[in-house]
């Protein structure tokens, strides 16, 4: 104890100033700790929370999102799947009956008069451009059945644009090929 006592005395500390000055100092802390520290500290814990649950989130929605990119993928994989075996389907139809009318002008004798020709010519080309529309129809509802989305003539400029694009690519498609049993290519998005 005499050490302490020496050391107030070389300090000129006195007992009464410095229970003062520690009173004084722990009334402080209390002060500044209930209302200024109390609250920053408070704010400072609670933006950490936001941050770390919005975090969480974003984890969360990153993980729905790749989900959402699989199921899509799925869809759009069965739809292509669906849209193929249609075409076939279509096709395959398309074969029968070309091969049923040809089996029909096969048996028509081939020396026919040049009176029946010409009206029979003349049919056939009437015909041929209702069969086109009739090919573009069965795949405009094909494809309308597959996606789900209704393709019509009206609506905005920008579809009314597709959809002549799409039909001019169409007939310039049979127009190469020849026949209409080569059905467009299927595009994955």
């Amino acid at each position: 104890m005499d050490v302490i006592t020496q050391i107030f005395s070389n300090f000129r500390v006195t007992w009464p100033k410095f229970i003062a000055q520690v009173i004084l100092f722990l009334l402080v802390y209390w002060v500044l700790n209930k209302y200024a520290f109390g609250p920053v500290l408070k704010m400072l814990n609670e933006r950490r929370r936001r941050i770390e649950e919005g975090q969480h989130n974003a984890e969360k929605i990153k993980k729905q999102l790749a989900e959402a990119e699989l199921r899509y993928q799925e869809v759009l994989r069965k739809a292509n799947e669906e849209a193929t075996k249609l075409l076939d389907e279509a096709r395959a139809a398309a074969m029968r009956s070309a091969k049923s009318s040809s089996s029909r002008r096969s048996r028509t004798p081939r020396e026919s008069s040049p009176r029946l020709r010409t009206p029979l010519c003349k049919s056939a080309i009437r015909w041929c451009p209702k069969s086109k529309k009739e090919m573009v129809d069965l795949v405009v509802k094909t494809t309308a059945k597959v996606v789900g989305k209704v393709i019509t003539p009206g609506g905005s400029e920008a579809s009314l644009r597709g959809n002549r694009q799409t039909a001019r690519s169409l007939r310039n498609d049979e127009d190469q090929q020849g026949s209409p049993t080569h059905g467009p290519r299927v595009v994955s998005a």
